[in-house]
């Protein structure tokens, strides 16, 4: 089984990451898109060429070396980014149970804006991730989508929720790992990892008012019209 996760940045996507990391019959993998979406899109991030000379570009080969590995007995666990979602073969995605990890729009660029500076709305996601989500529909497939709010007001309830949806067991493993980097993670870690490192677990937490700065209004304004719409569909804390 393969499992997509479909995120934005700054989604505590890599905590749910190290969470299925914990599972003795998952192996995960970290952003195999990205290597690709830097060479596509020229887009500048940290650690830009280093990044792009660790993964293939390829993203044909990359996908069908995800397929290769898709077996009932195992699991593979994928973080990808919504907007590294670019020309994918069709046939990846019809293949996963692909998960939705979505965010308030103004606690992500809030958050995303202190390592990339004036974000737009390409470079958090939520338009692609709106796109795709339609997609499947469209193909019949139901996709979950999970709120980082709601995952982190109750963690074990909502990671039972969503292991139900996907149809896996839930396993306590999953709620706590080692603190300290990965061996799973990408390069870039350096650069957007630090916090996560310190963890051992999700810590549970209510959503938090923010004051976005003016200049990212706009985004925040656009961004929250599919936000709106996926967290409609999301699975819900009550």
């Amino acid at each position: 089984m393969i499992i997509n996760l479909i995120s934005g940045p700054r989604n505590v996507s890599t905590a749910l990451m190290y969470a299925f990391a914990q599972r003795s019959d998952t192996t995960v993998k970290d952003e195999p898109f990205y290597g690709y979406y830097l060479k596509l899109t020229g887009v500048i991030h940290p650690g830009r060429k280093r990044i792009m000379n660790s993964l293939s570009t390829d993203i044909g080969r990359i996908t069908n070396e995800l397929l290769d590995q898709n077996h009932k007995d195992r699991i593979i666990f994928v973080k990808n980014m919504a907007h590294h979602h670019i020309n994918v073969d069709k046939k990846f995605l019809l293949a996963s149970k692909n998960v939705f990890l979505i965010r308030n729009p103004a606690e992500l660029l809030v958050s995303f804006s202190k390592v990339i500076k004036d974000p737009s709305l390409d470079d958090i996601g939520i338009r692609k991730s709106w796109e795709l989500y339609r997609e499947l529909k469209e193909a019949e497939v139901i996709p979950a989508v999970i709120d980082s709010g709601e995952l982190l007001k109750d963690p074990e309830l909502m990671l039972k929720k969503l292991c139900g949806h996907i149809g896996i067991s839930f396993d306590v493993k999953m709620l706590t790992w080692p603190a300290g980097p990965r061996k799973e993670d990408g390069i870039w870690a350096e650069y957007w990892y630090h916090n996560l490192h310190k963890s051992t677990g999700f810590i549970k937490s209510e959503p938090k008012e923010v004051v976005v700065p003016a200049a990212l209004e706009s985004v925040c304004t656009e961004a929250a019209k599919y936000y709106n719409e996926l967290f409609k569909v999301s699975i819900k804390y009550n």
